[in-house]
């Protein structure tokens, strides 16, 4: 398929496998000619095929009248929010072009995780521009060919989407937390008109990951024959949990083991969350796998994966977040809850200090668990499930 050019105040492609918009300083003046009819010629020569959104007219000198000038801007936010890659050039010369809105574009961008930046080594004034993006690991380049080429390489995955899957870029759409929130939304028979990514937070050495997400979206209810625009998705890798109890004569005297530690959303008294064992992970792990290395990690216990009962994967917030648990339970010994009461009254620290955990735990029966408010309430709600199975 060949490249599509999509010029100014051209309507947007009804679909599109990958897109890569044009930004930079436009000519004002007709001796100055323009970097993008040579950007194109990279990109087709590199046998490119995707769209390329291009913000000026194909064949004559571009000129904004007062008149269209909200136009243009509004098809630029367009074509910027359905592309893949935003590929910033920016051949600075503070007399003929001196891009002074880019540098607004640029900072409106720069931290999205979609975009190029390439200028001319001895283009002035771009220091803080190189510095804030090496800060966010922005692939950065000095020659306009290596520009295109990081383009070409950032949107190398294309997925085909059309209608409002185009406000997904690919950087989001290929992560496992999106594919799903969004299979289960179409299983239901609804609708995505339009979105709008309004947050990510990448982890990774050079941040190549997407771990959290927030998407604004316009969806169609099919069988409400309505539109919900006024909410957005949190999106994050599923997680596992798992209940370890020892069992007593009844539920409430049954004892679990929570872990107890520091995490940045807590809004209680004591400081910190208490949960049951559990996480998530960035490896390629199947769920069991995962729920036994994070009981090993949290609690300090090496427990054989065939004691691990699945009970069920629910949503845990399905007012705000996508994401599911994925919940085990573990009945434990009489030796294996005695070694843990020790090691709560020692206050022996677990958890992974690479990744800023430090974890403690709490043997407790169930009853003091709803007492004393220990946990929220999707936590009370599995130990709940997985006690009360053993009474049934």
């Amino acid at each position: 398929m060949p490249m599509r050019v999509i010029y100014a105040l051209e309507p947007m492609p009804e679909s599109f496998s990958r897109s890569i918009f044009l930004a930079g300083p436009t000519p004002r003046e007709d001796d100055v000619p323009s970097w993008r009819p040579e950007a194109l010629r990279l990109l087709e020569e590199a046998g490119y095929d995707g769209v390329v959104f291009v913000p000026e007219y194909p064949t004559v000198p571009f000129r904004v009248t007062d008149k269209q000038y909200p136009d243009q801007c509004h098809w630029e936010a367009e074509a910027t929010e359905m592309s893949d890659c935003i590929l910033f050039w920016l051949p600075r010369e503070l007399a003929t072009m001196p891009g002074f809105t880019t540098n607004h574009e640029h900072g409106e961008w720069f931290r999205s995780g979609k975009i190029v930046f390439g200028a001319p080594s001895d283009a002035p004034k771009i220091r803080y521009l190189r510095l804030k993006g090496n800060e966010l690991f922005v692939p950065q380049a000095e020659t306009l060919s290596e520009a295109v080429q990081k383009a070409i390489a950032m949107v190398r995955d294309g997925a085909l989407r059309s209608g409002g899957e185009r406000y997904v870029p690919l950087h989001v759409w290929w992560t496992d937390s999106f594919g799903r929130w969004y299979q289960f939304m179409k299983d239901a028979g609804n609708r995505l008109d339009k979105a709008r990514v309004e947050w990510t937070f990448r982890v990774g050495k050079s941040k190549e990951r997407v771990f959290f997400w927030i998407l604004w979206a316009d969806v169609f209810i099919t069988k409400e024959n309505r539109h919900k625009t006024n909410e957005v998705v949190i999106g994050r890798p599923d997680i596992v949990s798992t209940v370890l109890f020892h069992p007593s004569y009844n539920v409430i005297e049954s004892e679990v083991v929570l872990v107890t530690e520091f995490r940045a959303p807590v809004a209680n008294r004591e400081g910190l969350v208490s949960e049951v064992s559990g996480g998530s992970s960035n490896q390629a792990k199947d769920q069991l796998t995962l729920a036994g290395d994070e009981v090993f990690e949290e609690t300090g216990l090496k427990i054989s994966s065939s004691r691990f009962e699945f009970f069920d994967c629910r949503q845990l917030v399905a007012t705000a977040m996508s994401h599911h648990a994925h919940l085990y339970g573990v009945r434990l010994t009489d030796e294996e809850i005695s070694i843990l009461k020790k090691n709560e009254k020692d206050g022996t620290f677990h958890g992974v200090e690479a990744d800023t955990e430090r974890t403690r735990i709490k043997v407790i029966k169930f009853g003091q668990i709803l007492e004393e408010n220990l946990v929220d309430w999707s936590t009370i709600g599995m130990i709940f499930q997985v006690i009360v199975s053993r009474f049934i």
